[in-house]
């Protein structure tokens, strides 16, 4: 197998995954040079979600148009640019809208890097490849937190993102020299409506939802901006019925394993975005640590993540994705709730240990809803379920740190003062109840669906499949 081309689109993932996780260590110390709240610096953490869901049903058509190696180097491009202006931003707004150039960047890169991945690899040697590929999705969440701790505590958050400029360089260069030309394909006309539609849904409820509670802005453009976005995804609705190609088509959810594991995971996710945004919050401003060692105790959730990659196989052929599927989510909100009791005299071990089993939990059920989603969803409509999972996904973090820290505001405003332990408590209690939500599309699941993919067996009648593998930084 030719390892040169899945390791160029592994060192663009692994750039993505860990700019994702290095910002949420730092910042507190960003929103100090800024001159903002740490709350209201999840604008910067949302707008980079709201990019990616929004371009992302974008990049496969512009590939199958303009040709996959010239968008991925594209994609590098643009991501190596809002990384340049992130650094060298002074104000906030200025801040948000370089990440979401990144974003827009990002959401090029993974998808396009995949699709050049299937079109230059052989079937036979396609898992090998894809192993490869996946590593630093797993990978950079694990080092990220620590690595960008370090960083903003002893040199500047402003190297956070000037690392990502000569790897980029890099990246492009390596990707002229080595990727295959992916020729262009005849993809049908674009849905130039579905994408304008799409993308006011997307970005109208992150970013309402979002501001609604900010001193900065009458409440009015929150609840505009949101209502505007709810009308939007209406909209689209009643366009995708009646458009021969839209650009996300609804139909996929037809599919009973595919609706199930899809919002399942959409409602899981929710909670799973605000835990990153909480935690180096409550352990810096609860507890008074500094982002290095608040990014030391938070790595240990991607730790647990990276373990799963090594017990799925066995695991999910053992119970299957339902059993397995509804374990995983009680036991992700009962280590959820556990971080409602954390404070400053809570032994850092301790910490880390539930911080380590929350993430093999969470990382459970990511792997086992992605399996799930695709186990009986034919080749034609793979495409389609791709983009829908992963709008869905980004749009479900976006709508967690949104969630996390309207809780925030909300107590601290009622209490009237400036954020204490108990808002971040209450949060977590409150995150730790909606993920539990999740469980319910999953209750009325067959025990069998998706068994030629996990291996399960009843009474002998399903052969094993193939193993299912986890979502990039999940």
């Amino acid at each position: 197998m030719n390892r040169i081309i899945p390791l160029i689109l592994a060192v663009a993932l692994f750039m993505e995954q860990m700019d994702s996780t290095v910002i949420a260590t730092a910042l507190p110390t960003i929103a100090i040079d800024l001159g903002v709240s740490p709350i209201t610096l999840k604008l910067a953490l949302t707008s980079y979600m709201v990019a990616l869901a929004m371009f992302i049903p974008l990049s496969g058509w512009m590939s199958d148009r303009f040709g996959a190696k010239k968008i991925f180097r594209l994609a590098i491009m643009v991501f190596v640019i809002g990384s340049i202006l992130c650094a060298i931003s002074s104000s906030l707004l200025q801040f948000v809208l370089s990440r979401f150039l990144q974003g827009m960047g990002g959401a090029m890169m993974t998808p396009v890097g995949r699709l050049v991945l299937l079109r230059t690899t052989q079937r036979s040697e396609l898992v090998s490849a894809m192993a490869l590929l996946t590593i630093p999705a797993l990978v950079g969440p694990l080092t990220g937190p620590p690595i960008g701790g370090f960083i903003t505590t002893y040199f500047s958050w402003h190297w956070i993102f000037i690392i990502n400029v000569p790897i980029g360089i890099l990246g492009i260069y390596l990707s002229g020299v080595y990727l295959p030309e992916v020729p262009p394909t005849n993809p049908p006309k674009m849905d130039w409506v579905g994408f304008a539609l799409t993308a006011i849904a997307a970005a109208g409820v992150v970013f309402g939802l979002s501001v609604i509670g900010l001193p900065a802005l009458p409440p009015g453009i929150g609840i505009g901006a949101t209502i505007a976005g709810i009308a939007a995804c209406l909209l689209y609705l009643r366009h995708a019925r009646s458009h021969p190609a839209p650009i996300l088509n609804l139909n996929i959810f037809n599919d009973k394993a595919f609706r199930a594991a899809t919002t399942g995971g959409t409602l899981f996710r929710i909670s799973t975005g605000a835990i990153p945004f909480l935690m180096p919050l409550m352990l810096q401003l609860g507890f008074g640590l500094n982002p290095f060692q608040s990014g030391l105790i938070t790595f240990a959730g991607a730790l647990g993540a990276l373990m799963v990659k090594f017990v799925a196989r066995r695991v999910f052929a053992a119970t299957g994705f339902k059993f397995t599927l509804i374990a995983a989510g009680v036991c992700g909100a009962a280590t959820t709730v556990v971080n409602g009791f954390f404070t400053p005299q809570t032994p850092h071990l301790l910490i880390i240990f539930f911080l380590l089993v929350g993430g093999l939990c969470r990382s459970f059920f990511f792997t086992g809803s992605n399996a799930l989603s695709y186990s009986e969803i034919s080749d034609a409509q793979a495409s389609q379920a791709t983009s829908i999972a992963s709008v869905l996904q980004q749009v479900s973090l976006a709508l967690g740190v949104a969630f996390a820290a309207f809780i925030l505001e909300a107590s601290s405003a009622i209490s009237g003062t400036h954020l204490q332990l108990a808002d971040f408590h209450l949060a977590f209690f409150l995150v730790a109840a909606l993920s539990l939500f999740s469980i319910l599309p999953l209750i009325k699941l067959d025990p069998m669906a998706g068994a030629a993919v996990s291996g399960y067996r009843r009474r002998g009648t399903v052969k094993a499949g193939p193993k299912p593998e986890p979502e990039p930084g999940e």
